[in-house]
């Protein structure tokens, strides 16, 4: 157990504290998507939970409830590509918010 498992050691605990901080940023992170020229947005955490859902009474037509299933869909898909590019990247994990 020389150097080896010394420097394997470090360099854990780096990327512990990577992790860490990404959890972090996270944490503290909230996204919004929207559809229909705002009508509908849908604000997200950064862990992907749906914090809030706004719609716009304008768009609310009893006859067309597909059409603001659609919007809501489309401002859900907005956030969450939102949100992957506003995620943290984490050093030497490419891809972890795909």
């Amino acid at each position: 157990m020389g150097t080896g498992f010394s420097k394997k050691k470090k360099e854990a605990r780096l990327i512990q504290q990577q992790i860490s901080r990404v959890q972090t940023e996270l944490h503290n992170l909230e996204v919004v998507g929207a559809a229909g020229s705002g009508l509908v947005t849908v604000t997200l955490t950064g862990d992907g939970e749906m914090k809030q859902i706004k719609i716009k009474p304008e768009c609310v037509d009893v006859e067309d409830l597909e059409g603001l299933e659609i919007l809501i869909r489309a401002a859900h898909e907005d956030a969450h590509k939102r949100l992957r590019e506003q995620s943290p990247p984490l050093p030497g994990l490419p891809g972890f918010f795909a």
